[in-house]
């Protein structure tokens, strides 16, 4: 089977009758080592109190996570321009070494800083390998073809998450938690030989220079957010620091952008209507999504009462419905237009979200599960439509900067709205418990259900009921407001930009 070369028009990735079957193990190479990163998010959590255990550090426990994104966060808009730089090969094959470098040391690591060191380079690794192979999808198929793929990526993502915490458990049990990190190596070389093997790029002609500061102050600032947004409420010192560190950062950054001959992040590119209506409903509706993978569960054990199964299984509902919408957004994109398929999806998170706040203590969990399902199905259609939109108004030499972009409001609507729901949540616990506050011990007790906190549970369980109704409240308005900006999404199809690519 011939290698496939990637080409910078729609007519020569087309081209061939014979060098299309070559696009599979292409395809199969993006699918594995996205794979590979999806399992790392959901893996390791099923490994955190093993490892605890065995390394100590409780304090630290959130950085294990919040390192991984804020790294991830912070790189991902740099390597989709270097991957328009420098092609997406080098960059996807990068991502996958540094990501592997990282697993190997995170299962090396003797305490829980190391384990957090290392689960940061995993974070860069993740940073560069996810915008440069989803770059690939779209440059080796066609505008019509490209949804079609997009669902297949979609499908790994919702395996990925379901089966992720059983296979954390059977490792952590049957092995031992060093092999949640080292099962990442057979699968990221499987990638990378199928990269190598299989994918080709033209020569690309690159002029200019890397605008080195710019990437620097992007990632400065970006870093800065994310630790304001992740770690900013545990210190007031920490959160002025870092607002301060990002407001100058940011400032300093749009004065090299604009004054840079090649910018490392185009500005224009940013403010292009349907980019920027896209990556503007792409955050809105991960931020209300938050609110929901967060906090549902807590409500389903806290206040319904129901266990930690069936808690597990409300946001189930979520995992089988994203994929779905994802898939039947692919396959009728190009029918459809974009426009219809992201109102629709924007109109679905409110529904799901009104759901919520109708619910109380004597609801069932079955109303949980369907809210879930409506708001996930509501997302499938959303990424997607949204991607779309983007690749197929990004000329080929900002494809890759066009794709981190989208990844990057993802990722930040998730951070801000853990954030904002977070804050929602504290503020109405307060509120519902007349300014006396509900303690940690207590709500832990309650969804464990030990202790004589027991006897005490229903004025508990009151309390959580009111602090994440106005929860829900928020996520409505959030889901109200992604409606509003999806009514800006243009009609024209990206099929008419194929053109310029």
């Amino acid at each position: 089977m011939q290698a496939i070369t990637t080409t910078s028009s729609q007519g020569q990735a087309d081209a061939a009758p014979a060098q299309r079957p070559a696009r599979w193990p292409v395809l199969i190479a993006v699918m594995v080592s996205m794979a590979m990163v999806a399992f790392e998010a959901t893996i390791v959590s099923t490994a955190m109190p093993q490892i605890v255990a065995d390394l100590g550090g409780l304090s630290l426990y959130s950085w294990v996570f919040s390192s991984y994104l804020l790294a991830q966060t912070a790189v991902t808009v740099v390597f989709g321009k270097f991957a328009d730089i420098y092609g997406r090969r080098p960059i996807v094959l990068l991502g996958i070494g540094v990501f592997l470098a990282g697993s190997i040391l995170a299962g090396l690591a003797a305490s829980l800083p190391a384990l957090i060191v290392a689960r940061l380079i995993q974070g860069i690794g993740a940073g560069a390998l996810q915008p440069a192979a989803m770059t690939i999808i779209a440059d080796l198929y066609p505008g019509k073809e490209r949804g079609k793929v997009q669902g297949y990526l979609a499908a790994v993502w919702a395996v990925s998450a379901v089966s992720g915490p059983l296979l954390g458990s059977f490792i952590v049990h049957a092995i031992s938690w060093p092999w949640v990190f080292w099962i990442n190596i057979p699968i990221g070389l499987a990638a990378a030989a199928i990269y190598l093997g299989f994918l080709r790029e033209p020569a690309r002609k690159r002029g200019g220079t890397v605008d080195i500061v710019g990437a620097v102050l992007s990632a400065i600032a970006i870093a800065a957010l994310m630790l304001a947004l992740t770690e900013g409420g545990s210190s007031p010192l920490l959160l002025i620091t870092t607002c301060v560190v990002f407001v100058v950062a940011a400032v300093l950054f749009v004065w090299q952008e604009r004054r840079a001959p090649d910018p490392m992040i185009s500005l224009q590119l940013w403010q292009r209507p349907s980019i920027a209506t896209a990556n503007g409903v792409t955050l809105l509706a991960s931020m209300s999504l938050m609110g929901l993978t967060t906090f549902l569960p807590i409500y389903v054990q806290g206040v319904l009462g129901q266990s930690a199964v069936v808690a597990g299984f409300t946001l189930t509902t979520m995992l089988l419905g994203w994929p779905t919408g994802a898939t039947i957004a692919a396959r009728i994109f190009y029918r459809l237009g974009a426009r219809p398929l992201v109102l629709t999806g924007a109109c679905l998170q409110p529904v799901g979200a009104l759901i919520l706040t109708l619910m109380g203590p004597d609801s069932s969990p079955i109303q949980a599960g369907v809210a879930s399902l409506v708001m996930g199905f509501g997302m499938g259609l959303i990424t997607v439509s949204s991607l779309l939109v983007i690749q197929g108004e990004a000329a080929v030499h900002e494809r890759g900067a066009g794709t981190a972009s989208n990844l990057f409001s993802r990722n930040l609507g998730s951070t801000l709205g853990a954030a904002v729901m977070g804050a929602v949540l504290n503020f109405g616990l307060w509120h519902a418990s007349a300014g006396q506050g509900v303690g940690e011990d207590q709500l832990r007790q309650v969804l464990g259900q030990t202790g004589d906190v027991v006897k005490t549970a229903g004025a508990v369980r009151g309390v959580l009921q009111d602090g994440l109704h106005l929860t829900f409240i928020a996520m409505l308005v959030l889901a109200l407001a992604t409606i509003v900006v999806a009514a800006f999404v243009p009609k024209r199809l990206p099929e008419a930009h194929e053109a310029r690519t």
